[in-house]
């Protein structure tokens, strides 16, 4: 029988904290029937956001086309709706029961195509898209195949989604990490990124790509026109690939700033020797259907021969499950004007920016009045980073700490805070340590997904909790 001896050394070092020991404790707490106010993950439709009807609709038919025939149902359904599925079914006959073509069906690939074209007004080719179960697989498989020895390492923000550092680990490589500047609204920061990739490179390590986040996760940044074209420079100076993950383009609340695709600016600068690797995904924006598993990859600057060994990675999974691929087709090529789905469909989607607008607002203008808290106010994407500061026990010299364990001492911290205020309040967050934040400092992740309401209510549990835990930390300390 096997034990954990007997397991790949490379998962049991693997991470992914944000359905880590507090999420599994958060669930235990309320099969006892404690309710909980779940802001650890983005999954919109697990905190009661309402699925599109368009989707479901459209889903509805070509799931079971027997719909079709039965009239008195039909009469429940935008006509548009009802034309697109017969349509879909008469370019995809085989329906959503059989494999596809190892890259995705070639007409989703084409309406992919066409959305980046009207997106960013640049020149796209269906042939360098593959549709992907969610932009997760997306970005796995730029790694793998990447990947080529132990020593080969990826550049990632710090703090990062930790789908890039489990992922690491998961395959063997090395993760380089650079902080993004919180002083700065998050941006990337030259200067880091230099001390970052000369430090790897001291160390034996040799860099292959740079993983950039836009809109930002965990942070809710969105990145300046002038920071992309800084990355791009770097990243060529580097001899680097880019990985863009764009998953939250839609979620843009601030009407300040403006998402710019990596793809957009390295075309308007005419950039040909940096490749990429762009992701998209149907589990977030306003569509947020994540247990669809739908997205896709677009690939630039990438020679031939390379797209086809892309595609035989993807062809050992055979392809992307059908209906994440018909989301997919349905985030790209939406109902248009006179159509007669179009005017839910825009009443819909717009309820939901909105909403989440409000919500980040709220985190904003409350969370910064809670004595000894901070947020810069998310600007897109579905999350805010909130910095924390905490009683320190005197006796602990953190000055005479190495790196190493200070993350390792400020981490349980952190760690112990979260788990606390599940404890006491119902409220599940991630550790900021859960996606790396700089020696020194404290943070959690929190979605603003729940309702208006539990918004709310999160901030005034989170004020008088905050208050009460440094109140005893401080006390045990004396």
């Amino acid at each position: 029988m096997i034990n954990k001896s007997s397991l790949n050394p490379n998962l049991l070092i693997a991470e992914y904290a944000v359905r880590g020991p507090i999420v599994i404790r958060a669930q235990q707490l309320e099969e006892l029937g404690k309710r909980i106010i779940y802001c650890n993950i983005g999954n919109p439709q697990a905190l009661k956001q309402k699925p599109l009807t368009y989707i479901r609709q459209m889903l509805s038919l070509v799931e079971y086309p027997e719909l079709m025939d039965k009239q008195e149902i039909l009469k429940s359904y935008p006509q548009d709706i009802i034309t697109l599925a017969k349509e879909f079914l008469k370019k995809h006959p085989h329906g959503t029961g059989a494999y596809t073509q190892s890259a995705g069906i070639p007409f989703i690939k084409q309406a992919v195509a066409d959305f980046i074209k009207k997106r960013d007004g640049i020149p796209t080719n269906k042939d360098y898209i593959i549709l992907t179960d969610g932009a997760s697989k997306g970005v796995q498989a730029a790694l793998m195949a990447l990947l080529k020895t132990p020593n080969d390492g990826f550049m990632i923000p710090i703090p990062q989604y930790p789908l890039y550092s489990a992922t690491i680990s998961l395959y063997g490589g090395t993760q380089i990490g650079y902080y993004i500047d919180e002083t700065g609204h998050w941006q990337l920061n030259k200067n880091i990124l230099e001390k970052s990739i000369a430090k790897a490179k001291a160390e034996g390590i040799n860099p292959v790509a740079i993983a950039v986040i836009n809109p930002g996760n965990p942070t809710g940044a969105i990145l300046s026109l002038e920071n992309i074209k800084m990355i791009i420079e770097f990243a060529k100076k580097y001899s680097l690939s880019i990985l863009a993950d764009e998953v939250y383009q839609e979620n843009v609340y601030d009407n300040n700033v403006k998402f710019h695709s990596l793809a957009k600016v390295m075309h308007e600068v005419d950039e040909k020797d940096v490749s990429l690797f762009s992701f998209h995904s149907v589990s977030k924006g306003f569509l947020g259907e994540c247990g669809h598993r739908g997205g896709y990859t677009e690939f630039r600057n990438i020679p031939p021969d390379v797209m086809a060994e892309l595609v035989k990675l993807q062809s050992i999974s055979l392809c992307a499950n059908v209906v994440g691929q018909l989301a997919t087709f349905l985030m790209v090529a939406p109902p248009q004007p006179g159509d007669d789905s179009y005017d839910l469909y825009v009443k819909e989607r717009d309820s939901i920016l909105s909403e989440l607008k409000t919500k980040a607002g709220i985190l904003g203008r409350d969370v910064n009045k809670i004595p000894g808290m901070s947020l810069e106010t998310p600007q897109g994407a579905m999350y805010a980073f909130v910095k924390f500061e905490l009683p320190h026990d005197r006796k602990i010299a953190i000055d005479k700490m190495s790196e190493e364990e200070r993350i390792a001492y400020e981490g349980k911290r952190d760690s112990d805070y979260c788990m606390a205020l599940l404890e006491e309040t119902g409220i599940c967050v991630v550790p900021g340590s859960g996606f790396g934040q700089i020696p020194g400092t404290l943070h959690f992740r929190t979605t603003f997904l729940p309702p208006k309401d539990e918004i709310q209510e999160f901030v005034e549990k989170l004020k008088n909790f905050h208050i009460t835990y440094s109140n005893r930390l401080a006390d045990s300390y004396k």
